[in-house]
Protein backbone atom coordinates (compact mmCIF):
# COMPACT_ATOMS: atom_id res chain seq x y z
CA UNK A 1 0.00 0.00 0.00
CA UNK A 2 2.86 2.40 0.85
CA UNK A 3 4.43 1.78 -2.57
CA UNK A 4 1.19 2.78 -4.33
CA UNK A 5 1.03 6.01 -2.33
CA UNK A 6 4.67 6.76 -3.16
CA UNK A 7 4.18 6.05 -6.89
CA UNK A 8 0.96 8.08 -6.87
CA UNK A 9 2.76 11.01 -5.22
CA UNK A 10 5.57 10.86 -7.77
CA UNK A 11 3.10 10.78 -10.67
CA UNK A 12 1.10 13.67 -9.17
CA UNK A 13 4.29 15.70 -8.71
CA UNK A 14 5.43 15.06 -12.28
CA UNK A 15 1.98 16.00 -13.62
CA UNK A 16 1.97 19.17 -11.52
CA UNK A 17 5.39 20.14 -12.89
CA UNK A 18 4.27 19.50 -16.48
CA UNK A 19 1.03 21.45 -16.05
CA UNK A 20 2.80 24.34 -14.33
CA UNK A 21 5.52 24.49 -17.00
CA UNK A 22 2.94 24.36 -19.79
CA UNK A 23 0.85 27.13 -18.21
CA UNK A 24 3.93 29.32 -17.68
CA UNK A 25 4.95 28.90 -21.32
CA UNK A 26 1.46 29.87 -22.46
CA UNK A 27 1.50 32.90 -20.14
CA UNK A 28 4.90 34.15 -21.35
CA UNK A 29 4.08 33.49 -25.01
CA UNK A 30 0.90 35.55 -24.66
CA UNK A 31 2.87 38.34 -22.99
CA UNK A 32 5.26 38.67 -25.90
CA UNK A 33 2.38 38.48 -28.39
CA UNK A 34 0.64 41.29 -26.51
CA UNK A 35 3.89 43.27 -26.47
CA UNK A 36 4.12 42.86 -30.26
CA UNK A 37 0.55 44.11 -30.59
CA UNK A 38 1.69 47.32 -28.88
CA UNK A 39 4.52 47.70 -31.41
CA UNK A 40 2.03 47.14 -34.20
CA UNK A 41 -0.23 49.92 -32.88
CA UNK A 42 2.68 52.37 -32.90
CA UNK A 43 3.90 51.24 -36.32
CA UNK A 44 0.42 51.76 -37.72
CA UNK A 45 0.34 55.24 -36.19
CA UNK A 46 3.66 55.96 -37.90
CA UNK A 47 2.46 54.55 -41.22
CA UNK A 48 -0.61 56.79 -40.99
CA UNK A 49 1.55 59.90 -40.43
CA UNK A 50 3.83 59.32 -43.42
CA UNK A 51 1.28 60.26 -46.12
CA UNK A 52 0.78 63.60 -44.31
CA UNK A 53 4.53 64.16 -44.35
CA UNK A 54 4.79 63.29 -48.04
CA UNK A 55 1.79 65.43 -48.96
CA UNK A 56 3.15 68.43 -47.08
CA UNK A 57 6.59 68.03 -48.62
CA UNK A 58 5.18 67.45 -52.11
CA UNK A 59 4.10 71.07 -52.45
CA UNK A 60 7.61 72.33 -51.82
CA UNK A 61 9.76 69.57 -53.28
CA UNK A 62 8.62 69.46 -56.89
CA UNK A 63 12.00 68.13 -58.05
CA UNK A 64 12.27 65.42 -55.42
CA UNK A 65 9.48 63.17 -56.70
CA UNK A 66 11.74 60.11 -56.66
CA UNK A 67 12.40 60.52 -52.93
CA UNK A 68 8.70 60.92 -52.17
CA UNK A 69 7.85 57.84 -54.25
CA UNK A 70 10.57 55.87 -52.44
CA UNK A 71 9.00 56.78 -49.10
CA UNK A 72 5.57 55.67 -50.26
CA UNK A 73 6.95 52.39 -51.62
CA UNK A 74 8.92 51.71 -48.43
CA UNK A 75 5.83 52.53 -46.34
CA UNK A 76 3.61 50.19 -48.36
CA UNK A 77 6.16 47.38 -48.09
CA UNK A 78 6.55 47.94 -44.32
CA UNK A 79 2.76 47.82 -43.86
CA UNK A 80 2.59 44.49 -45.70
CA UNK A 81 5.44 42.98 -43.70
CA UNK A 82 4.06 44.34 -40.42
CA UNK A 83 0.69 42.70 -41.02
CA UNK A 84 2.41 39.39 -41.78
CA UNK A 85 4.55 39.70 -38.65
CA UNK A 86 1.43 40.42 -36.56
CA UNK A 87 0.13 36.96 -37.46
CA UNK A 88 3.29 35.27 -36.11
CA UNK A 89 5.07 37.62 -33.69
CA UNK A 90 8.36 36.22 -32.53
CA UNK A 91 8.84 34.16 -35.72
CA UNK A 92 12.47 34.48 -36.78
CA UNK A 93 11.76 35.04 -40.48
CA UNK A 94 8.96 37.55 -39.87
CA UNK A 95 10.96 39.58 -37.33
CA UNK A 96 13.96 39.75 -39.68
CA UNK A 97 11.72 40.86 -42.55
CA UNK A 98 10.07 43.50 -40.37
CA UNK A 99 13.46 44.80 -39.21
CA UNK A 100 14.62 45.06 -42.83
CA UNK A 101 11.42 46.79 -43.96
CA UNK A 102 11.66 49.30 -41.10
CA UNK A 103 15.34 50.00 -41.82
CA UNK A 104 14.43 50.69 -45.48
CA UNK A 105 11.58 52.99 -44.44
CA UNK A 106 13.82 54.84 -41.99
CA UNK A 107 16.42 55.26 -44.72
CA UNK A 108 13.85 56.78 -47.07
CA UNK A 109 12.62 59.12 -44.32
CA UNK A 110 16.20 60.12 -43.51
CA UNK A 111 16.76 61.07 -47.16
CA UNK A 112 13.64 63.25 -47.05
CA UNK A 113 14.80 64.98 -43.89
CA UNK A 114 18.24 65.68 -45.36
CA UNK A 115 16.74 66.99 -48.61
CA UNK A 116 14.21 69.11 -46.71
CA UNK A 117 17.13 71.09 -45.28
CA UNK A 118 17.55 72.76 -48.67
CA UNK A 119 13.92 73.98 -48.70
CA UNK A 120 13.61 76.83 -46.17
CA UNK A 121 9.89 77.28 -46.88
CA UNK A 122 9.29 73.61 -46.09
CA UNK A 123 11.26 73.89 -42.85
CA UNK A 124 9.10 76.85 -41.86
CA UNK A 125 5.80 75.16 -42.76
CA UNK A 126 3.65 74.66 -39.67
CA UNK A 127 2.04 71.46 -40.95
CA UNK A 128 5.45 69.96 -41.69
CA UNK A 129 6.68 70.90 -38.23
CA UNK A 130 3.63 69.31 -36.63
CA UNK A 131 3.97 66.08 -38.63
CA UNK A 132 7.68 65.85 -37.81
CA UNK A 133 6.92 66.32 -34.11
CA UNK A 134 4.29 63.55 -34.27
CA UNK A 135 6.74 61.26 -36.08
CA UNK A 136 9.42 61.94 -33.49
CA UNK A 137 6.98 61.16 -30.68
CA UNK A 138 5.89 57.99 -32.45
CA UNK A 139 9.51 56.88 -32.92
CA UNK A 140 9.96 57.13 -29.15
CA UNK A 141 6.81 55.10 -28.57
CA UNK A 142 8.01 52.46 -31.02
CA UNK A 143 11.34 52.25 -29.20
CA UNK A 144 9.60 51.72 -25.84
CA UNK A 145 7.20 49.15 -27.29
CA UNK A 146 10.06 47.31 -29.01
CA UNK A 147 11.98 47.19 -25.73
CA UNK A 148 8.94 45.75 -23.94
CA UNK A 149 8.54 43.16 -26.71
CA UNK A 150 12.20 42.15 -26.59
CA UNK A 151 12.03 41.89 -22.80
CA UNK A 152 8.94 39.67 -23.02
CA UNK A 153 10.58 37.48 -25.69
CA UNK A 154 13.70 37.14 -23.57
CA UNK A 155 11.70 36.05 -20.52
CA UNK A 156 9.75 33.57 -22.64
CA UNK A 157 12.92 32.13 -24.19
CA UNK A 158 14.60 31.79 -20.79
CA UNK A 159 11.55 29.97 -19.43
CA UNK A 160 11.38 27.79 -22.56
CA UNK A 161 15.04 26.80 -22.31
CA UNK A 162 15.13 26.14 -18.55
CA UNK A 163 14.63 22.67 -17.14
CA UNK A 164 11.98 21.17 -16.92
CA UNK A 165 10.11 23.67 -19.14
CA UNK A 166 12.39 22.80 -22.04
CA UNK A 167 11.02 19.24 -22.03
CA UNK A 168 7.45 20.53 -21.98
CA UNK A 169 8.21 23.21 -24.59
CA UNK A 170 9.73 20.71 -26.99
CA UNK A 171 6.88 18.27 -26.45
CA UNK A 172 4.17 20.85 -27.08
CA UNK A 173 5.87 22.85 -29.89
CA UNK A 174 6.67 26.02 -27.97
CA UNK A 175 9.24 27.40 -30.40
CA UNK A 176 11.87 29.97 -29.55
CA UNK A 177 10.81 33.54 -30.20
CA UNK A 178 13.00 36.02 -32.06
CA UNK A 179 13.85 39.52 -30.88
CA UNK A 180 12.98 42.53 -33.01
CA UNK A 181 16.42 43.91 -33.79
CA UNK A 182 17.98 46.29 -36.24
CA UNK A 183 15.33 48.98 -36.14
CA UNK A 184 16.44 50.55 -32.87
CA UNK A 185 19.83 51.75 -34.10
CA UNK A 186 18.31 53.22 -37.24
CA UNK A 187 15.65 55.08 -35.26
CA UNK A 188 18.22 56.49 -32.86
CA UNK A 189 20.39 57.64 -35.73
CA UNK A 190 17.57 59.43 -37.51
CA UNK A 191 18.67 63.03 -37.90
CA UNK A 192 16.51 65.39 -35.93
CA UNK A 193 15.72 68.59 -37.78
CA UNK A 194 14.01 71.58 -36.23
CA UNK A 195 11.23 72.72 -38.51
Amino acid sequence: MGLFIFVGAVIATVLAIIINSYNDLVKYRNRYKNAYAQINVQLQRRYDLIPNLVETAKGYMKYEQETLEAINAARDFAITISSLAAKKPGDSKKMKQLSSAEVALNGALNRLIVIAESYPELKADKAMSQVMEELSSTENRIAFARQAFNDAVTIYNIKREAFPSNLVGDSFSFNSAYLLEGVASEVRNTPRVSF
